[in-house]
């Protein structure tokens, strides 16, 4: 989740970034107007049943029709999804109402959903809270019980590993965290070498050389499960403007390699949103602007190669989708025609079949309108058909 207005609050080895414009392929490459197959909603004001109550540091004026604080805790925020291959996915909830100051009583969550395409409905099934039980983590956490809550991490990405656990990348670091099946910490934060953001609790005083939660936005986990690949959202001090960082962590040596690849965005302006593999080259990275509603003009995803064969030093980015301008010919969004996901944050991306990506906002809940101004965003889930196949390595969606 990334501050909006209303809160007023490479190659291999990336030696040589490059300040060259990064634009989609438009040569033979380039896939055409995607199409729009599927909607869902999750209603904004959904609630896990039972839960503490939060947004007691949101103030007591209505946002969006909504006043706070809240009697439980808000389903929203999705900033990563896992598949699980029986119709239901996990996603994740990111730090809860935009700021370490404000989501103490936030409580960091993975969520178990299932959307139904034909009543448009997103059903939620459950979930657990991610918690530290161990103590592994080093510095003091918000909770004398140890449940993690958005001051202590902002988990913007996650994917899922052969033995069911997960690890999930942080962005106040920025960190990587492994979670057991049930969300309780396994080993202690991972720290990115020679990175740290503002909100990193080591600083001891050392100048922070990243933005604020502009950690790990985006996690891939290669078609191998043998490596992660963890992508920056913001840009490290001394690259090029509008260069982004991605690392390779070798899950069995428990470390991250040498090699590191750059994201180049079309404007230094814009943001990634979430970033999945294709195969052992190529990745679905979402790129997006700051805005929301008839303002948005950037809500794409790109096919990003690491094989550079251009040769600029950034991976290659082919337009696959603009989450702008999709086909809706049976009118599943609305009135039949152009669909638009105009969501100022969009962070979950999902490869269903060759030819068809799932693909979730982060609705910011209470904060984001970009769907109806004035009323807070739903969550939403769509499904978007491209006019080709990625002829991506099948083990990425079976």
């Amino acid at each position: 989740m990334k501050r909006i207005a209303i809160l007023m609050c490479a190659g291999a080895l990336t030696a040589g970034l490059t300040a060259v414009p990064a634009t989609a392929d438009p040569g033979r490459d380039a896939f055409g107007r995607a199409t729009l197959t599927g909607f869902a909603s999750l209603p904004a004001l959904t609630f896990v049943p039972g839960s503490e109550a939060s947004g007691s540091l949101l103030g007591t004026a209505p946002v969006n029709g909504v006043t706070p604080p809240f009697s439980g805790q808000p389903v929203q925020g999705f900033s990563g999804i896992v598949r699980r291959h029986d119709g239901t996915f996990d996603v994740l909830s990111d730090n809860g109402f935009g700021n370490k100051r404000n989501s103490s009583d936030f409580l960091l969550r993975i969520h178990r959903i299932k959307p139904d395409f034909k009543d448009k409905s997103v059903k939620l099934l459950g979930g657990f809270n991610l918690t530290d039980p161990r103590g592994l983590v080093p510095f003091p956490l918000t909770r004398e019980d140890r449940t993690l809550t958005g001051s202590d991490f902002d988990v913007e990405s996650i994917v899922r590993t052969a033995d069911g656990t997960y690890w999930v990348g942080d962005e106040f670091g920025p960190f990587l965290l492994h979670f057991d099946s049930r969300g309780r910490l396994m080993r202690a934060p991972v720290a990115l070498p020679g990175v740290k953001a503002p909100e990193n609790p080591d600083l001891n005083g050392e100048q922070p050389n990243l933005g604020s939660s502009k950690g790990f936005e985006g996690m891939a986990r290669a078609v191998d499960g043998r490596r992660l690949y963890p992508l920056l959202e913001g840009t490290v001090s001394g690259d090029p403007a509008g260069t982004l960082r991605m690392y390779e962590y070798d899950l069995r040596k428990r470390a991250y390699t040498e090699r590191r690849w750059t994201y180049k965005l079309d404007d230094p302006a814009h943001a990634i949103g979430d970033a999945i593999a294709v195969d052992r080259n190529r990745f679905l990275i979402i790129e997006r602007d700051n805005l929301e509603g008839d303002a948005a003009k950037v809500k794409r995803i790109y096919l990003a190669d690491t094989r550079d064969k251009d040769r600029d030093g950034a991976l290659d980015k082919t337009l696959v989708a603009d989450l702008l301008d999709l086909a809706d010919p049976r009118g599943l969004g609305g009135e039949p025609g152009t669909f638009r996901f105009p969501f100022q944050t969009i962070e979950d991306v999902v490869i269903l079949d060759d030819r068809t990506l799932g693909v979730l906002d982060d609705n910011n809940f209470p904060f984001s309108n970009g769907r109806t101004p004035g009323k807070p965003d739903n969550n939403e889930f769509i499904t978007v058909r491209l006019t080709r196949g990625l002829k991506a390595d099948p083990r990425v969606y079976r």
